[in-house]
């Protein structure tokens, strides 16, 4: 039996597992402080994913595009990828090749690609798949407190809340564990849907806001509003611990709440409802205000994250024990994943990448000239929209990540994909972005390597190796250092052993904002709880800022954000508006748990949910199979009829692919701050499938 934690969403929920009869493991809940011993249906069922049928075990190659994808061996499949990287460097220059990472790979690899990237490869355009959940989040953070961890306090700690608001949050249905820590407070939910977490408000006395979708802006600014002419504003903390009130103030001023009502379609009497229960327990220094991809994945949703930060100082809840703003992290290693480099403008431990001293610093524990790393690159979207154009990459080597899938207007994204000269995979089954690649190079699954993931609190733990990989797969970080190698590395450069590159990376994150130096393995074994920043010479950090911000006077920013409308309108052509979201069965691109048989029955198809009306407009009726179109394409999906929708307003979960796919549909507009794309608004039309 092996204790460790689940190969899905930030919760990383403890688990046990244990060899059955036949020697496959069967997934066990375990103790932890987020999941109390508890787990939900993917996690009970996450050790399935290990044994699937179509598990690859052989690399894969076609000759050309025209070929289809054989088994080779690793060394052929090594060789070739190697030599076709070299001669288009040679070419082209190093940012001719491209690496695509994710949110999902441990610190250790998260670490090592992006070091990859840099020196192996010598190219500036990496990002990853962070860059479509948490950049928004991310970036509102840094402006407001000068750091960013989606939680800088305990999951526990919100359970003794008297209130919390949740804002385009769903964790009944996307992190049930969780829900064991809302049952006390009174919960205001900001969502268009009557979601799972929304009904289980209302069942329990608290309220449910459904704004028009792409109006969360206007809302936290209408909240903000009641707020100050309520007389809940914690005048005091404004006045020592923050700077820019009066700026802020100056756009919410102008959102009251029946303003608010004709733009979000929020009733006045509700949103000031929402003010006094939230502004009552922010007195008793008893509210937390929490974020998710509802209210961030905007072209505005840096600005909207922004303001509900604004919502959430001017109640005096930040950097108080008892009260604070967070985000709910999304991917497995969503927080870890967006510190060590992977992303296009950073460096290990938080630092950017066009920063001198960062640049030195990282140079030395790597052993090389600083003036050989490369600037920033392009954003997550951007790269992939660049490819094999004039001046993009020609070459993308993936890991961990399936933007075939889960990346914003797909046909436009798989066009870009095969017009590479080269695209690697590293996946552990032929996904939609593997089945186009030209080398797919089968690699270990969570419960077969070791590694440091870094939950939603920011706290840093241990996944331990429970089985040895299939005969024939390697680990990402022996891919990695194979292909180093062959690219010129000197072999000791990068290392296979996770406890060897968690040394390296604590060395490398030294002094950053996200300093990971003081994580030891011995430390991890021990069981002590490691929130980040964990210094070598300190003890951890579960709450951060209660004597100051990290800006260099101590104090939060407020921020002057003003609402403006989605990036794309509704018209006579396309009159509803679509957003999508996850479920509870279902995690990300589905290429894990759509393998797994009974999450696969209990929704084996996507479904787009919409009120009757609405439906019986587009004359469609229950279960039948409805095609919704956007500016960009279609999507083919049945019909859930929900009494409770909004009419101007459809929802599609974005787990399927191929004609199924909700991001047939969405808007890859991206936010300016966060380069995030406006998953969340899409003008479409709705009729019966041809």
């Amino acid at each position: 039996m092996t204790t460790t934690h689940c190969p899905y969403c930030a919760l990383q929920c403890a688990m046990r597992l244990e060899p059955g009869p036949d020697g496959r493991l069967a997934a066990r809940p375990a103790p932890f402080p987020t999941n109390r011993g508890g787990l939900c249906r993917k996690g009970w069922t996450s050790a399935e994913v290990l044994t699937v049928p179509d598990r690859l075990t052989r690399p894969l190659m076609r000759k050309d595009r025209d070929s289809d994808l054989v088994e080779v061996d690793w060394d052929t499949a090594l060789d070739h990828v190697a030599e076709r990287l070299l001669a288009l460097a040679a070419e082209s220059g190093p940012d001719t090749v491209s690496v695509f990472g994710s949110g999902g790979l441990t610190n250790e690899k998260s670490y090592t690609l992006g070091k990859f990237a840099r020196l192996a490869l010598g190219t500036s355009q990496i990002d990853y798949n962070g860059r479509f959940c948490m950049s928004s989040a991310a970036a509102g953070g840094m402006r407001a407190f000068g750091l960013d961890r989606g939680m800088p306090f305990p999951l526990a700690d919100v359970g003794e809340a008297e209130a919390v608001l949740l804002a385009g949050a769903n964790p009944a249905e996307t992190m049930p564990p969780m829900m064991g820590h809302l049952s006390a407070p009174a919960l205001l939910v900001i969502d268009p849907r009557r979601s799972a977490t929304a009904q289980v408000a209302l069942d329990n006395g608290g309220l449910h806001l459904a704004p028009r979708p792409g109006t969360d802006l206007a809302l936290a600014l209408g909240l903000l509003h009641a707020v100050r002419v309520q007389g809940w504003v914690d005048e005091e903390f404004v006045a020592t611990r923050t700077t820019g009130f009066e700026a802020a103030w100056e756009h919410a001023a102008a959102w009251w709440p029946e303003r608010t009502e004709q733009v979000t379609g929020v009733p006045a009497t509700r949103l000031r409802a929402a003010a006094d229960v939230l502004g009552a327990a922010a007195r008793n220094r008893s509210a937390y205000v929490l974020t998710g991809r509802g209210t961030e994945q905007h072209a505005k949703g840096t600005d909207t994250v922004s303001a509900w930060i604004n919502l959430s100082l001017a109640l005096g809840l930040p950097g108080r024990t008892g009260s604070g703003y967070g985000c709910i992290t999304g991917q497995g290693n969503g927080q870890g994943g967006r510190e060590h480099g992977q992303k296009a403008d950073q460096l290990p431990g938080y630092r950017r990448i066009d920063d001198p001293a960062a640049r030195s610093h990282v140079a030395g524990v790597w052993g090389v000239d600083p003036d050989t790393l490369p600037g920033p690159g392009r954003s997550a979207f951007e790269l992939l929209d660049a490819l094999g154009s004039a001046d993009g990459p020609r070459a993308m080597l993936l890991f961990g990540s399936n933007p075939a899938v889960s990346a914003p207007d797909s046909a436009r994204v798989l066009s870009r994909l095969a017009s590479l000269d080269l695209l690697v995979t590293a996946d552990f089954v032929l996904s939609e972005t593997a089945a186009v690649s030209d080398v797919v190079l089968p690699v270990a699954q969570w419960a077969e390597e070791s590694g440091t993931m870094t939950n939603l609190e920011g706290r840093v733990l241990r996944r331990n190796r429970a089985a040895a990989p299939p005969e024939g797969v390697r680990t990402d970080l022996q891919v990695l250092s194979d292909l180093a190698v062959r690219l010129g590395q000197p072999a000791g450069r990068f290392p296979t052993d996770p406890d060897t590159v968690l040394a390296e990376l604590g060395r490398a994150s030294a002094g950053g904002s996200a300093d990971y130096s003081g994580v030891t393995p011995e430390r991890l074994d021990s069981g002590e709880a490691l929130y980040w920043p964990v210094r070598a010479d300190s003890a951890p950090t579960p709450r951060l800022f209660l004597d100051a911000f990290a800006h260099p006077d101590g104090r939060a920013r407020f921020a002057a954000v003003a609402h403006r409308p989605p990036a794309e309108a509704t018209d006579s052509d396309y009159p509803l508006i679509a957003t999508t979201g996850r479920l509870m069965g279902h995690y990300q691109s589905g290429a894990q748990t759509r393998r797994v048989p009974e999450l696969g029955l209990a929704e084996p198809e996507v479904y787009v949910e919409v009120h009757p009306d609405t439906a019986a407009r587009a004359g469609l009726t229950a279960g039948a199979w409805a095609r919704v179109t956007s500016r960009r394409g279609h999507t083919r999906a049945r019909v859930r009829l929900t009494p409770t929708a909004r009419l101007d307003t459809v929802f599609l979960p974005f787990h399927f692919a191929g004609a199924q796919a909700a991001n047939n549909l969405t808007n890859p507009a991206l936010d300016p701050t966060s380069r995030m794309p406006e998953f969340k608004v899409s003008a479409v039309r709705l009729e019966p499938e041809p």
